[in-house]
């Protein structure tokens, strides 16, 4: 039954990954060099993550700055930022990349709690039929064990479900920030 519990923990887990990779790509209006994780430099004809090519650093409070290490492959980064369709311009100076983050307007960021919000919700969604597809697995055990079973599964989706909610409020403080 350990088993059980540990693939109801994984699970979970995963949940809650996906959910901070999505609210990850969400523009606060601040330089965040994690919005760049998903972008990859076609170099040497093979997809390569862009944070292997070059260093991300924040000059400023809304401006990421890439330096290549290699000063060759900056038209190929920007091309690749270009392509990513992340909703950002880089400027190419010769030495570096720079990337000025768009000030967001308020109706904007309230768009933006908002798909924080329905990505929560999704992962509760996914919460919940984790938890059904656990409680079906185990229904064949005594009505004892059962029951103990189907109360430390609840208490961890409960935990989940705290997290999620936490995490949301955390993303919706952060996007509402001027």
């Amino acid at each position: 039954m350990n088993e059980k519990l540990k693939d109801l923990e994984d699970r979970l887990k995963t949940s809650i990954k996906v959910m901070e990779e999505r609210f990850n790509n969400i523009q606060t209006g601040r330089a965040n060099p994690r919005i760049l994780d998903k972008v990859e430099v076609i170099y040497y004809s093979t997809p390569t993550p862009l944070k292997q090519l070059a260093v991300i650093s924040i000059p400023e409070a809304r401006q990421l700055q890439i330096k290549p290490f290699d000063k060759s492959t900056l038209s190929l980064i920007e091309k690749a930022i270009f392509e990513s369709n992340i909703g950002l311009t880089p400027n190419n100076d010769g030495e570096v990349i720079r990337i000025n983050m768009p000030q967001l307007t308020m109706d904007r960021r309230k768009e933006l709690v908002k798909e924080a919000k329905n990505i929560a919700e999704e992962t509760k969604i996914a919460v919940r039929n984790i938890r059904k597809d656990i409680l079906n697995s185990i229904e064949e055990e005594r009505e004892d064990e059962l029951k103990r079973i189907e109360k430390e599964v609840q208490n961890k989706i409960d935990e989940y479900n705290h997290l999620i909610d936490k995490e949301t409020q955390t993303k919706e403080k952060e996007l509402l920030e001027v």
